[in-house]
């Protein structure tokens, strides 16, 4: 059966390298975080750098041997759960008194938890006998938080044998799955981001380690994450027809999120956490009716009962009371708290140098880019090691990265086999065919600034964990590229993993902006500015009449989420003045650009 959370947050996956080991750091305490397996290069550095802290010796999984990049991430995840496993034993056994683990374990634990409240008892018992006993017994709930992994689905080349054929299930994500799943992590889950992939989802309907186990629940278990209720469906769906159930749909905010940006129509975060709300019900029923008939029909099991299904919620939450209206109101099972994360040394890995640009930034250093190759917009800290070696190359008339990893090969505009955007060799040809157009100079260099803008992410979001353990991950490239959500801008100090934990729950407030605006009114504004952008570039492209209808239902969304704010029925929503003044504005906003550009005008 699933343990029960001990903590009501997760630290959610960032960029390649920021979360890689955080197991390593928070697991020990009960906190669930994610790691990313796309890049396992990366994998293989961190084994080259955690078997000698275990005083063991590491063995190389080469590029050569048999179904390498599956056995990397295998192995890495064993020996992660190794060290934790190890970190919460020791943990057990310490003594209770002040500054060692096990109460730092217990005084991170929210309020209310009953566990907490236990640890209380046990500090203010009357005599030494009972206070061993409420020891003794305390020591029995000790659990580590969730090893958790996450798989971009986008990110699935096809990679191939040395006769050039491509390899039987050999693609990223497949292998990186293959190698979750071959792990020997329990109550462990894998996250599907960005969509869906049907070559991955079906060979997901092969593995066995995603069965239902005979009490129910399951040992490794599967979370999709989605941006609104039709994708959980849908998603939801798929996957019960193959006999794999959802135990966990993740929403993210469309745009006030770190990483890559998947905007929703108008859509806001509030409307869809209330059909949600709703409908979960009526989504564990139709996922199990089909789940139930897979599961009989494919495997010869007959499940009476549907599994659980939570639901968890991320993307721009800043304070107790957001978090506690999400959770009481909206009935979400985990919050997920990424961004402020990057500032806590004890929980992420992060370069120094890094650090401070982070703690630093204002929200002119933030932009919503189109760095990322995937042609997908992309949140990103400007003033990077990363960005400057990319205007340095721009600056000497060589242009792109070299493309060592190769993850993100997607172009085939100019070659037979696919390359990435960002890669030198893309940049040059497409800049030359520019070149070669005759184009107005604007157009030109409006043209030349898109290409140029794509930055390489393989190695930008890895090299932080090579710099901070000293490590060689591709050799003299080491700028360091990072995508925080623009809630960082509210954070500009960097704190314990205590002090984050205690902001979490109310208990302390680290946040450095006093006019941080509501968490539902910030994406509100990015949502606007966004739809602002995405029409002055469609006047000027002069499709507007093209997209009218597109673009009234962008706007009529935006109204009705507006007006879905002002009808919520939370009293003890912050600051419920400001919070109203800022729907005022908004609209006023959204007015303005339906006056401009006759949204819904004949």
């Amino acid at each position: 059966m699933q343990q029960h959370a001990i903590h009501t947050f997760h630290i959610p996956v960032m960029g390649l390298a920021f979360t890689i080991d955080s197991p390593v750091k928070v697991a020990r305490y009960g906190i669930s975080s994610v790691i990313s397996i796309v890049e396992d290069k990366l994998i293989e550095m961190m084994r080259r750098h955690y078997y000698p802290w275990i005083g063991k010796e590491y063995q190389p999984i080469g590029t050569q041997d048999n179904d390498y990049r599956a056995r990397r991430i295998t192995d890495y995840l064993n020996l992660v759960n190794t060290i934790v496993q190890a970190q919460v034993e020791k943990l057990k056994n310490a003594a209770f008194e002040a500054g060692s683990e096990i109460v730092k374990y217990f005084e991170m634990l929210p309020e209310h938890s009953s566990l907490k409240q236990l640890y209380r008892q046990m500090i203010h018992a009357k005599n030494a006998p009972e206070k061993e006993k409420l020891e003794a017994l305390l020591r029995t709930y000790i659990k580590p938080g969730g090893i958790d992994v996450n798989i971009m689905t986008k990110i699935d080349r096809n990679n191939f044998d040395g006769n050039g054929e491509v390899l039987t299930d050999g693609s990223d994500a497949v292998s990186a799955l293959r190698g979750y799943a071959k792990s020997n992590l329990t109550n462990s889950s894998v996250i599907f981001s960005a969509g869906m992939n049907p070559r991955l989802y079906n060979y997901l309907g092969t593995c066995s380690e995603f069965d239902i186990n005979e009490d129910g629940g399951f040992s490794k278990r599967i979370i999709v994450k989605v941006s609104d209720y039709r994708s959980a469906l849908i998603q939801g769906k798929y996957l019960a027809k193959k006999g794999i159930w959802v135990s966990e749909f993740r929403i993210e905010s469309g745009l006030n999120c770190g990483g890559h940006a998947f905007a929703t129509d108008g859509f806001l975060l509030g409307p869809i956490l209330e059909e949600f709300r709703i409908k979960k019900l009526e989504l564990t029923d139709s996922l199990f009716e089909i789940y139930s008939a897979a599961c009989l029909r494919i495997k010869n099991k007959i499940i009476i009962r549907p599994p659980q299904i939570s639901v968890s919620v991320q993307g721009g939450i800043g304070t107790y009371e957001e978090d506690e209206m999400l959770r009481h109101y909206y009935g979400v099972d985990s919050t997920g708290w990424g961004t402020p994360f990057l500032l806590v040394p004890e929980a992420t890995t992060v370069d120094e140098n890094t650090l401070n640009l982070l703690c630093a930034a204002e929200e002119k250093d933030m932009a919503l880019s189109r760095n990322s190759p995937l042609g997908v917009r992309f949140h990103y800290l400007n003033g990077t090691s990363s960005h400057a070696e990319k205007l340095s190359r721009i600056a000497r008339g060589k242009p792109g990265s070299p493309c060592t990893e190769k993850h993100l090969v997607f172009n085939t505009e100019f070659t037979k086999e696919p390359i990435c955007t960002a890669s030198r060799k893309y940049q040059e040809l497409k800049i030359a065919q520019l070149q070669s157009l005759d184009l107005p100079e604007t157009t030109y260099k409006e043209q030349a600034e898109e290409v140029l803008d794509k930055e390489c992410l393989c190695i930008g979001l890895s090299n932080s964990a090579a710099i901070q353990y000293n490590q060689s991950f591709v050799k003299k490239l080491n700028a360091v590229a990072i995508c925080p959500g623009p809630n960082i801008v509210n954070f500009s100090k960097v704190v314990s993993l205590q002090s984050m934990t205690d902001h979490i729950y109310g208990r302390k407030n680290i946040l450095t902006n006093s006019n941080r605006p509501n968490m539902f009114i910030a994406e509100l504004k990015l949502y606007i500015k966004y739809f602002e952008e995405k029409l002055e570039e469609e006047s000027k492209r002069k499709i507007l009449e093209k997209n009218k209808k597109h673009n009234a239902g962008f706007f009529s969304n935006l109204l009705n989420g507006i007006s879905y704010y002002r009808s919520l029925p939370i009293s003890n929503l912050p600051a419920r003045e400001i919070f109203v003044m800022g729907l005022d504005l908004a609209l006023e906003e959204i007015q303005h650009l339906n006056d401009l550009y006759s949204l819904t005008g004949d």
